[in-house]
């Protein structure tokens, strides 16, 4: 949702009537989350909690600055939606703090940036010590995507897995045997290594484009956290 750091209950009215929307469209058996890619601080991811709590989420993702470690377990102290965080933390050092606090429910590792497979199961079990589950964030392309299944199977607090299928149409045209999401289940993949290689020659025909600059800006027009 769209929101100040601190503002009045118009945003957090207008973000429930999304979930319950949603929620009464697919019923009380899938899971949902709510992202909030840390525009809060705590008393106002509170306020959303306490408007989510109703509608059965998996998780409320990144309510405060990641960075922010107290203002994120305050959230968690206060929630009955588990909390989850971590996609922008670097190395089992950054994610110590996190979880020795027990600042979260869930921690989620990014294999592309946090240090690699090893690194991330390093950081799975530090988490695993304080009864956190991991849900790695992954808005990534195939290769990371098949890294992040293997991961998955091998580790034992595991939760979920971010996966995106439709970004481009090309997606699967650039990998050999690329990985099948069937029924919201990636399957998982058996061929030697992560299980797919890439198809330089098709891939070549898809040169780098950057993304289009993502900006936010308040109301007042100042800058806000994308």
């Amino acid at each position: 949702p769209r929101t100040e750091p601190i503002e009045g209950l118009q945003s957090v009215r207008k973000a429930e009537a999304v979930v319950r929307a949603i929620r009464d469209a697919v019923g009380p058996e899938m899971d949902l989350m709510v992202d909030l890619h840390a525009r809060t601080w705590p008393a106002m991811a509170i306020q959303y909690c306490h408007a989510f709590e109703p509608y059965g989420l998996l998780f409320f993702e990144e309510p405060c600055p990641t960075e922010d470690i107290e203002a994120t377990a305050q959230v968690t102290r206060a929630s009955r939606i588990p909390i989850a965080t971590g996609e922008r933390l670097v190395g089992r050092h950054q994610f110590r703090e996190l979880v020795e606090k027990r600042a979260c429910h869930i921690i989620q590792p990014d294999l592309s940036h946090c240090g690699g497979l090893w690194e991330a199961r390093k950081i799975a079990a530090m988490a695993e010590t304080s009864s956190i589950a991991v849900a790695p964030h992954n808005p990534n392309g195939p290769i990371a995507t098949a890294a992040a299944v293997h991961f998955a199977l091998a580790t034992p607090n595991w939760l979920i897995q971010e996966a995106i299928t439709s970004d481009v149409p090309w997606r699967d045209e650039v990998v050999i045997r690329p990985v099948t999401v069937r029924d919201g289940s990636i399957e998982p993949p058996t061929a030697p290594g992560l299980g797919i290689d890439v198809d330089e020659r098709v891939a070549a025909n898809y040169p780098f484009q950057p993304e289009a600059e993502q900006r936010y800006f308040h109301p007042d027009g100042a800058v806000a956290d994308w």
